[in-house]
């Protein structure tokens, strides 16, 4: 067992998500204020299970260890921007809006047989109680091998993540600029820097674009409205020209095909993260491969 493993947590529970606020304010939240409420505590409860010290400790103790390097020099930024399809294949097993996608689905299989179909990079969903997610399977992608890099793919409300983020072996964290203030964001990816992780403003809106001052290593536009669950392409779209042009730009789920795929390069978008239309195939590997095939052949 590794020195930490949160899915111990999530044994302990009793009932299938802990009461971290009154039901009649959880009727008042959108599904993102509920998630970042459930987040903070549990954050809370994992720093009672190991603390920021230890866990700060194992880290240092990873960093220092001559053989824990990265497994490529590039980042994800820079992979992106030299790739010819610049996909960001996405392991997420569950949604809190559609349910199971892939339940049976196992990161070490997946994530590998992605690599080798031809992904840019990875994206790892780590959320336990909504996306059925865990930080092992960051760890259980690298066991078996997986040297591309991987986006820690979470909710992050806490300096304490992203120790998480590094020690499980991801290459880049998400920082979701409706969840967190922009001072918030800038110790973060200070942090995240110091902790040799590239960082992902992710917004959905104009109004948002400002935080792109603070200078991430990337921008990522989502498509799905956090707040509903429903997701758009044309939220990329409007938004390509806003985006500064020497930043690494991603557009963030639901991209269903090829052609939308191509239309989002065609705009700017270096990367492009592709998730339930893989996932939710027998063998999503295939899947990938085959969306890969379509997008080199489309022109726009």
């Amino acid at each position: 067992m590794p020195p930490y493993d949160f899915r111990l947590i999530k044994k302990q529970r009793t009932g299938t998500k802990m009461r971290y606020c009154a039901e009649k304010n959880r009727l008042e939240m959108n599904l993102l204020e509920e998630i970042i409420a459930h987040k903070h505590i549990e954050i809370d409860q994992r720093k009672r299970f190991i603390s920021p010290r230890q866990l700060y400790a194992l880290v240092a103790q990873q960093m220092d260890n001559l053989s824990h390097k990265p497994l490529k020099e590039e980042g994800l930024s820079f992979v992106l921007q030299h790739s010819d399809t610049g996909i960001i294949a996405e392991f997420k097993r569950k949604s809190p809006v559609k349910g199971w996608i892939n339940e049976a689905a196992k990161a070490s299989d997946v994530c590998l047989a992605y690599e080798k179909s031809g992904a840019t990079a990875l994206s790892i969903v780590t959320d336990i109680d909504y996306f059925a997610g865990y930080d092992e399977f960051v760890q259980e992608a690298r066991a078996v091998g997986v040297q591309l890099p991987i986006l820690y793919n979470n909710f992050i409300v806490d300096d304490y993540q992203l120790l998480q983020a590094h020690f499980c072996g991801a290459s880049a964290i998400v920082l979701i600029a409706e969840a967190l203030s922009k001072d918030e964001c800038k110790r973060m990816i200070s942090l995240a820097h110091q902790l040799e992780l590239e960082v992902m403003i992710e917004l959905h809106e104009e109004r948002s674009l400002d935080y792109l001052e603070l200078e991430p290593d990337l921008c990522g536009v989502n498509n799905c409205d956090l707040r509903t669950f429903v997701s758009d392409v044309n939220t990329s779209l409007t938004l390509a020209d806003h985006l500064p042009k020497e930043l690494c730009k991603v557009s963030e789920n639901g991209i269903s095909d090829a052609s939308t795929a191509a239309r989002l390069r065609s705009v700017g978008y270096d990367g492009l993260l592709v998730s339930d239309v893989l996932m939710k195939q027998p063998v999503p590997s295939e899947a990938l491969k085959q969306f890969i095939h379509e997008l080199k052949n489309t022109s726009i």
